[in-house]
């Protein structure tokens, strides 16, 4: 019966072997050689004061644990069958490095013989211990049938001594039992540090039962019993309850007194583990398999899950992570190429019609002032000083529009280099656009226009030809008063009227100098703009070539770089991608396999008989 649980529990221990878990597989061994031992060790534990030593002597019908007078059990005690009653202290040596407490081989252990009525000096941890010793524990041996049958019972410390001794003998011992007694009294309902205990042991020890002693001490006991038995259903713990005394127990063997004996509870205690006893090496033992398998596997398959989330978080972080980024380079080097190229472009053309409306701006001032200036002006008097005027203002409108013209490529100069900032160096083009020296002379000669003067002669004939009208107009009209045509009035007439010819002639002279003059500056101040506006595109048009040419070439070297950096990103993703993969189907695979054996485990508690096919080894 034992080929199907061992053959399961064997290939637990290839597949820690085939994990690289030395630990996991010395613990199956030493399962392995536990449950091959027809013994069934017994593990008592629980809070101090709880009646674990006295249970046991009622267990066996012996005084084999010291009890009374406030003794303390500090060493764990192991009360096994002997020929003849005898009693040690059994101390392991030191822990060596690799060799955890407790692992060191029955050959080197100290065995020291203690009488039997130093037993309690021994439990108590008084005699028999050697100073800088590994763990020890005493080991009592009676001649009793119940313990001849295979029955072994570890007396253990209280919970506050397990802890006192930092847990290494006590420890020890429950990792090698079979069953697990945990003894509270009928005074009290079960306690949380009790119901920690119970959970704590279930993870490794399949069998585990709750004694509650002492019932002849508390006349409810049995409602105590059903408290208790809740408590374990709320807290999961399959573990059933059987109520005792060990004083009546005791007190039935001196008598004889079967009646008392079954009202101790003992009975039933006492069968439940020769029933463990004798289905060990069946239910028990694949009880204990399936615990096993389940440890085993839960500790195997932690890591590679934690593995396999590692690696699915690298998938979001590492070489596949870079290589997306580095598209995305790509992809944000394609539009910021195509941003700066229509920032260029449009900024250039924006500016070239500034420039343009700027300098008629200024041009149209200029003209109104001279157009208000020769209202009143005459050009023969005015022109040197309006000439000087002229070209003054004339340069200082050039130099306005070529300084904002300046101001203007430097801004889109930066306004380029902007799209350019995440990349994170300066990107502006080693340039400076400065005023021109000669702007003054670039500009048209100012020739004197033809201006008409109003000579004597010109004024003498005008005065005679307006004279001689009005002398003749009025001559006649006096003649008809019988006066000759030339008389003192219409002498004096003509002379009015030669006056007022020359002033309309003089008049009308002035206005045609001044619509000369206007014309004149007129053409002058457009040569000036046609000249100016094209010195201003030329100098726009080189500008948008040298940031045309500079742009270019810095994007086609970011471009050359994020190309490489993308061609490394994806080669270096491609590699980790199948390294990534075949190591995820590893896991996988260990995984399913872990899964199949844990399957097979539970396998054990479905069939008793069938037997169980065990998956090759990779």
């Amino acid at each position: 019966m034992a080929g199907i649980w061992l053959d399961v529990l064997d290939e637990i221990a290839r597949t820690c072997n085939a994990h690289g878990r030395g630990d996991l597989l010395q613990t199956v061994r030493q399962k392995r050689a536990q449950l091959l031992d027809p013994k069934l060790r017994v593990l008592v534990i629980g809070e101090p004061n709880q009646g674990k030593s006295q249970l046991i002597n009622a267990i066996i019908n012996a005084p084999a644990c010291p009890v009374g007078d406030g003794r303390t059990t500090v060493l764990p005690t192991v009360v096994q069958h002997a020929d003849v009653a005898s009693a040690a202290v059994v101390q392991a040596p030191p822990p060596a490095p690799g060799r955890p407490a407790g692992a060191a081989p029955a050959a080197i252990v100290e065995r020291s013989p203690v009488a039997l009525n130093q037993v309690a000096a021994g439990v108590a941890g008084t005699i028999g211990r050697r100073p800088g010793g590994g763990p020890a524990y005493v080991e009592i041996g009676l001649p009793r049938a119940l313990l001849g049958a295979g029955l072994v019972l570890v007396d253990t410390p209280g919970t506050d001594q397990i802890t006192a001794l930092g847990g290494n003998a006590p420890v020890a011992a429950p990792t090698r039992a079979d069953t697990v007694l945990l003894v509270s009294d009928s005074t009290r309902e079960l306690s949380v540090t009790e119901l920690n205990m119970l959970l704590h042991a279930m993870r490794s020890h399949p069998n585990v039962v709750v004694v509650q002693s002492k019932t002849d001490l508390v006349a409810d006991w049995r409602a105590v019993a059903e408290r208790n038995r809740q408590h374990l259903a709320d807290a999961g713990v399959p573990a059933p309850v059987i109520p005792v005394s060990a004083a009546l127990r005791l007190r039935a063997a001196a008598a004889d007194d079967r009646g008392l004996n079954a009202e101790s509870g003992f009975p039933a205690l006492i069968a439940r583990l020769q029933r463990d006893l004798s289905g060990k090496a069946d239910q028990l033992a694949r009880a204990s398999v399936q615990g096993v398998a389940r440890t085993v596997v839960e500790q195997l398959a932690a890591p590679l899950r934690a593995e396999l989330a590692t690696q699915e978080a690298e998938e979001q972080s590492g070489p596949i992570s870079r290589l997306h980024a580095a598209q995305r380079e790509v992809d944000e080097l394609r539009r910021c190429s195509t941003r700066w190229q229509n920032t260029l472009t449009d900024e250039m053309a924006d500016l070239l019609s500034d420039i343009e409306y700027d300098l008629r701006d200024r041009t149209r001032q200029i003209l109104r002032t001279v157009d208000e200036a020769f209202d009143t002006a005459d050009p023969l008097v005015a022109w040197d000083t309006f000439q000087d005027w002229l070209e003054r203002s004339l340069v200082e409108a050039a130099e306005a529009n070529h300084e904002w013209l300046i101001q203007r490529c430097d801004w889109i100069a930066r306004r380029v280099a902007a799209n350019f900032a995440r990349y994170g160096y300066d990107v502006l083009p080693p340039w400076s656009m400065t005023m021109p020296e000669d702007i003054g002379g670039r500009l048209p000669e100012l020739e004197r226009p033809r201006i008409d003067k109003f000579t004597t002669g010109q004024k003498l004939f005008t005065g005679m030809k307006g004279s001689y009208g009005g002398m003749l107009m009025f001559g006649l009209a006096t003649t008809l008063a019988g006066m000759p045509m030339i008389n003192p009035v219409s002498v004096g007439i003509g002379a009015l009227f030669g006056g007022k010819s020359i002033r309309d002639e003089s008049k009308q002279l002035l206005r045609r100098r001044q619509a000369t003059v206007k014309t004149a500056i007129q053409r002058h101040v457009d040569d000036f703009f046609v000249r100016m506006i094209r010195d201003c595109r030329d100098a726009a048009r080189q500008v948008q070539r040298m940031l045309r040419d500079h742009f270019t070439g810095l994007t086609e070297e970011l471009q050359e770089a994020i190309v490489q950096s993308f061609r490394s990103a994806k080669q270096e993703a491609d590699t980790d991608a199948a390294l990534r993969d075949q190591r995820q189907r590893e896991i996988r695979l260990k995984m399913t396999r872990l899964a199949a054996l844990y399957e097979q485990a539970q396998q054990l508690s479905a069939s008793r008989a069938a037997p169980v096919l065990l998956e090759p080894r990779a």
